[in-house]
């Protein structure tokens, strides 16, 4: 088989992650990427894509079932981690009026973005590397409903957990994917990024649009007076 090469540090290459520290690494790092806040750099995506890979030409020996299983829990539960660290130390790290990184305001911040987006947010997050990580923090900070934030944790999950994991696993029996392995890891991210660059434009649309609406409120309400 072709050796996967990094897409970074050296000590950050699935192939190796994977070959050094086994399913049980696998488990590891997406809990820790997924909802806690140092685990940020780690490469879940290219990972998980790695990992079912491995699974299909026999390297790592684990039954696809299995794996189908604990991923998506072990998402599930960094998620649900990260969610209980920002509700409960978030009101005690934003209180403070002077803070350079961590302000009163991020708070309301947090707030009204789930306030728009919902559970969208939660779902959408978990396809996207390094938001993934912030934002199950930043819905406990915020105060969203839990029981809402479960539903959409355990949707993204699986979609993520087991999906991320069968496309490898059904794309390792190809020759050309494995032969060309650090360009479709590098288009698994890309892709991942999509939905929230599109999200991102078209709030920006809405915010000129609004402007311009207020503006030209504005302008008769002038005109008039």
């Amino acid at each position: 088989m072709t050796p996967i090469l990094a897409l970074g540090p050296s000590f950050l290459d699935p192939d190796t992650l994977i070959r050094t520290l086994g399913f049980i690494g696998i488990l590891a790092i997406v809990f820790v990427e997924s909802g806690l806040l140092v685990g940020f750099f780690l490469p879940g995506d290219s990972l998980l894509f790695t990992g079912g890979l491995l699974i299909a030409t026999g390297v790592l020996q684990v039954p696809l079932w299995l794996a189908l299983v604990l991923v998506p829990l072990a998402a599930v539960l960094g998620d649900q981690c990260g969610y209980l660290i920002g509700r409960r130390l978030g009101p005690a790290v934003f209180r403070r009026q002077d803070a350079r990184f961590f302000k009163p305001r991020y708070v309301e911040d947090a707030y009204a973005f789930f306030d728009r987006y919902g559970g969208r947010a939660v779902l959408l997050a978990r396809f996207v590397p390094v938001v993934r990580t912030f934002v199950p923090v930043v819905a406990g900070v915020g105060r969203m409903d839990y029981r809402h934030f479960v539903g959409w944790n355990v949707a993204g999950g699986v979609l993520w957990g087991a999906g991320v994991t069968t496309l490898g696993y059904l794309l390792g029996g190809i020759a050309f994917v494995r032969d060309n392995i650090e360009v479709i890891l590098i288009l698994i991210v890309l892709v991942s990024v999509l939905p929230v660059a599109v999200e991102l434009l078209r709030a920006r649309r809405r915010t000129r649009r609004e402007a311009a609406a207020a503006g030209g409120t504005r302008a008769g309400a002038a005109h008039r007076g």
